[in-house]
Parts: C-alpha cells; structure tokens; sequence
C-alpha cells in the first residue's frame, strides 16, 4: 500500500468460530466502510491463507476449534513473514493466563465482547497508524539521531516495540532482556531514550530507573515504562521511581508517539 490510507483500504482477517460474533464483528466493520474481509472458523485455515496473502490485521477470538488466540499469536510472532502483521483479540476471556502472553506478543487491541463500536474504531485507527505513522507530531524531533534503549524479556514484546519505532524513524535501537543487561549496555554508551518493561526477572523496570536515576551517569535519560500492570498501589510506586512517562501494553502507535513528543520536549527544555 501507498499514499494515503482509510479505514476503507484494510484487508482484514477475522478468525471468529461463532457465525453469530462474526455477523456481529462484520457488520460493525462494514457500517465503517471496512469490506475487504475473509472469514475463517479455524486459526490453521487463517495460518495458512495469510501465508500467500498478508492482511493488514487479524481480528480474532479466543478460543478456536483447533488453538487459541494466544496460540495463534504466537505463531505467527514466530514467522518471519507473519510477525509484523498487527493482531486485535475480541474475547470476553478475562484470565491473565491467556491474556498476559497476548500483551507481551504485541498487539494493536484487546477488546471484550460485548464491544463498543468506538473502541473497534479507535483500533483500526490504531492499525492505520502502525502501517502508516503520521510524523507530524514528532515534526520538531530529529528521530534519525536517536539513539534507544528497548529493555524487555519478551522477545516478542521487544520485537513489537522496535517495529513501532522503526516505523516512526528511529533506526538506533538497542535491545535489553532485561534490567541488569541494560546497565551494563549503559555502562558502554549513552542513549536518548530508554524504553522499558515493567515486569522483568534479575531487575525490573522500576529498578532499573530508580539505579538510573540514582547511580548512573545518564541520570536524566527520558524512561518511556511499557506496562500490563493494573494495580494502583504498583503503578503509584513505579512513578515514585522516576519514569517520565507509562504506557499501557498493548500500546497505541500514536500513543507512544505522543509520550516521546512530550517526554523529550521536556528533556530539551531542561
């Protein structure tokens, strides 16, 4: 695709078993003008069609005939070919045991069922934003002279986050599995930007901060944390730590570039 690109434009694959949630899921995309749509009832039978044919999203539910939505994911995070394809789950699944592995695989939306219209609407806008970034809100930011830290344990997850990125401009990435190989990699060289996870084994993110902010020689570095955490009393103490922005997981494109406009305007301003 080139130019432009609407609602209108989206191929869209929708993995749904219910005809029921499917006339539902369908005709809600059609009232946004979304037509470009194939069905399947199975995640193997979309496995496989997206293989000669890459949509631009997958929509599917949870729990399928032959694997789950967080199966599926996985999958294809695992391809080459499929990995950066975006994914929104529609599920009224509310268990962290299938919903944790879903953030950390990097998706555009997790919506329930029932949904709102405009949350599936703000997700495909989400979607145009991922394929197609609008720079002009980072038009004052020379993204190409950025140099960032992505720290997270999810192989995934970081693969999504670089491709956000990547997709904004910013080409010097460096990757981190987790607190403790981030300072290290801190110790070799300076960053612009570190972007974290929250929850990471050996040191988490709000450790890692709070050793940025205390004892490194890059004490001022925007921290950007990404996070699934939902507890208050968690998030209350990671923003005592000295992270300049959170974000939640799964995130928007536009979002996170709202977050860097804003965190390294007020590091500029310093």
């Amino acid at each position: 695709m080139s130019g432009h690109l609407n609602l209108s434009d989206l191929a869209i694959s929708v993995v749904e078993p219910s005809p029921t949630q499917w006339r539902i899921i369908s005709g809600q995309l059609n009232q946004m003008g979304v037509t470009r749509l194939d069905h399947f009832k199975e995640a193997g039978a979309a496995l496989t069609d997206m293989r000669g044919f890459k949509p631009d999203l997958v929509i599917s539910a949870m729990h399928m005939p032959d694997m789950t939505g967080t199966q599926l994911v996985q999958a294809m995070r695992s391809e080459a070919e499929l990995e950066a394809i975006p994914f929104m789950l529609i599920s009224s699944e509310e268990s962290d045991y299938y919903l944790e592995p879903i953030r950390q695989a990097g998706v555009i939306a997790i919506l329930p069922k029932p949904f709102q219209a405009q949350d599936l609407t703000r997700a495909l806008y989400s979607t145009l934003e991922f394929i197609e970034p609008d720079q002009s809100l980072l038009e004052e930011v020379r993204l190409d002279e950025l140099s960032v830290l992505v720290v997270d344990d999810s192989l995934t997850a970081r693969k999504h986050i670089c491709r956000v990125l990547n997709n904004l401009g910013i080409d010097e990435i460096t990757q981190a599995v987790n607190g403790q190989e981030a300072v290290e990699v801190m110790g070799r060289r300076f960053f612009d930007l570190i972007v974290t996870d929250s929850n990471m084994p050996e040191m988490d993110g709000k450790e890692l901060t709070q050793y940025i902010r205390q004892h490194s020689h890059q004490r001022s570095v925007p921290v950007l944390m990404v996070t699934s955490e939902a507890s208050h009393s968690h998030l209350a103490g990671v923003k005592q730590s000295g992270v300049s922005a959170l974000c939640d997981k799964p995130f928007e494109p536009r979002e996170v570039k709202s977050l860097i406009r804003k965190i390294l305007s007020a590091d500029s301003e310093r």
